[in-house]
């Protein structure tokens, strides 16, 4: 008997599946537009502006990712670490903001799309005294639309 009930009480969820109106997972599931804002970093040696074989990578991934798209806005900014004095980590971070803000450029974004800026080491060492080593990048933001 206790079969017979089981039984019966799955052939009603089974029913319960069936129910008019229920649509196709294709219609529910959206592939996600690969068109959005986009943030990633670019890694550089301590003391240097010369784009590196990752950072290359990354940017070339980046490029290809958002391929047809509309770019709206591309915000730039070199970071520093705090060794050596303010003026060469703030022209350090003006280098590296634009060769990878030339980079992009080569990769066929449009030049006028770009906001290039530089912190220097500006924050690069925290209240305890302890210096920041991750601030040996840049930032790159996108503004990014599917084309209309």
């Amino acid at each position: 008997m206790r079969r017979a009930i089981l039984a019966a009480g799955l052939g009603l969820a089974v029913a319960g599946c069936s129910t008019p109106g229920f649509r196709n997972r294709s219609d529910l599931v959206v592939e996600p537009s690969a068109c959005t804002a986009k943030r990633f970093e670019v890694y550089f040696t301590e003391g240097e502006a010369r784009l590196t074989g990752p950072a290359r990578q990354a940017i070339g991934m980046t490029a290809a990712q958002l391929q047809g798209c509309d770019i709206r806005k591309v915000q730039v900014l070199g970071l520093a670490s705090a060794t050596g004095d303010a003026a060469s980590n703030l022209s350090l971070s003006q280098r590296r903001a634009l060769a990878v803000a030339e980079a992009l450029a080569a990769a066929g974004w449009p030049a006028p799309a770009f906001d290039v800026d530089a912190a220097g080491d500006t924050g690069a060492v925290a209240d305890s005294g302890v210096q920041e080593p991750m601030r040996r990048r840049t930032e790159v933001l996108i503004d990014a639309a599917p084309r209309s």
